[in-house]
């Protein structure tokens, strides 16, 4: 069985789609959309028709690359409002071999979540932090003996209109959702490495409309935060400025200015036309001037959400998001962050635009739940793999699987 997967972020900005495939212990990129926004304002549904056209138009590009449809996704949620709590749970292993498997990885987890519920919020995930088995403590309890099995988790929770209106979208245009979680749960699977896993750590995800601020406790989720203000703000500074089209710039931001004034020419010039469809010069340097200020209020901003979240000073600070692949980004980052702060990479052959980090992260974070349940699956049948070798061929069977479950977040 090939094991495929696909993850959506509905973003302020755009609409993103991967679809990877694990593939000896290292995922391969098969396919990824993304498509403007329209409709969705800070992540949130404002406009169910619009929305809605956006969701089938960026489907509808990857089904062109496939060859078939996508029926199956994990599905990012707002986080707004959301909140992450520890929790433990204890069970009795009473078979006669008392061999941990991923029935006891649920019962625990599910042991952990009684009268754990606030009924104005709903569940999104679980995130185990250990298991302690009669004589040790480990991460996965899997094939291991004991007469008990204990858990620390961390229980993820939104409001429910947070869930619903997204599961109500997607399930609107025939698209299943198998699995809910959180940006900054993919981000933290995204640029995971020993670092990370060993000290308090911080996560800024730079978004159109909104800042998404977390902390991790040895890459652990533990206090999110979220700051008003995202790269459209300075799209619309340079709209302002020069007068130009929000297209422009965008444009102007991403392939002319820097974000370190020291790189940034007073002699480098762009000829742009502006709304009135006059042709002016663009400087360089003051183009800079203009991302600079707003980056700095930016993070700036995001320094104070961190100050609120934790009193401990994280060892490391990953910064993402579509802007953070301009130009001299990470010199603005080291200035107002300090030498903790570091770029985030994402490292899959054929997508290296961090605005992808979330979507990437939550597939990684969805098999690595699927490992811990013991379990083999993938969102496509064996006639749409079929496809992949055989591109022409068409295919309209059903893709009905199973239902995870709570441990999925359903």
């Amino acid at each position: 069985m090939r094991h495929i997967y696909t993850c959506i972020d509905i973003g302020s900005d755009s609409i993103k789609i991967v679809v990877c495939e694990l593939y000896r212990g290292r995922y391969n990129l098969l396919a990824t959309s993304t498509v403007k926004s329209k409709g969705i304002k800070k992540g949130l549904i404002t406009d169910v028709v619009n929305a809605k056209t956006c969701l089938k138009n960026g489907f509808n590009e990857i089904e062109s690359m496939l060859g078939f449809k996508i029926k199956k996704v994990i599905a990012i949620i707002p986080s707004y409002f959301a909140e992450f709590s520890m929790i433990k749970g204890e069970i009795n292993i009473t078979r006669e071999d008392n061999i941990i498997n991923g029935d006891d990885v649920i019962n625990v987890l599910q042991s952990a979540m009684k009268n754990q519920f606030d009924y104005t919020k709903e569940m999104v995930t679980i995130i185990p932090v250990d298991f302690t088995l009669d004589n040790e403590t480990v991460k996965d309890p899997l094939r291991k003996r004991s007469n008990t099995l204990k858990t620390r988790a961390i229980l993820a929770t939104t409001p429910k209109k947070n869930i619903y209106s997204v599961v109500n979208l997607l399930n609107s245009i025939g698209i299943e959702v198998i699995d809910i979680s959180l940006g900054c749960i993919g981000d933290i699977n995204t640029f995971r490495d020993e670092k990370i896993d060993s000290c308090i750590s911080a996560i800024i995800n730079i978004g159109a409309e909104k800042t998404e601020v977390s902390v991790y406790n040895k890459g652990i989720v533990v206090k999110h935060g979220i700051v008003n203000m995202g790269s459209r703000n300075v799209d619309n500074d340079i709209s302002y400025m020069y007068k130009v089209d929000t297209d422009t710039a965008r444009e102007l931001k991403e392939k002319f200015s820097s974000a370190n004034r020291t790189s940034a020419s007073l002699n480098e010039l762009k000829d742009v036309k502006n709304k009135e469809g006059q042709v002016i010069k663009v400087n360089q340097y003051e183009l800079s001037e203009i991302v600079i200020s707003r980056l700095d209020e930016i993070l700036t901003l995001s320094i104070q959400e961190l100050n609120r979240l934790t009193s401990h000073k994280p060892e490391v600070i990953y910064v993402t998001g579509g802007i953070t692949n301009m130009m001299n980004f990470n010199q603005i980052c080291r200035e107002k962050l300090g030498k903790c702060a570091i770029i985030g990479s994402v490292n899959l052959i054929g997508l290296r635009n961090n605005k992808f980090s979330s979507a990437i992260g939550n597939i990684i974070y969805f098999v690595n739940k699927l490992k811990l349940k013991g379990q083999d699956y993938s969102m496509i049948s064996s006639d749409e793999m079929e496809v992949l070798s055989t591109p022409r061929k068409n295919t309209n069977d059903s893709m009905l699987g199973k239902i995870f479950g709570y441990f999925f977040g359903e």
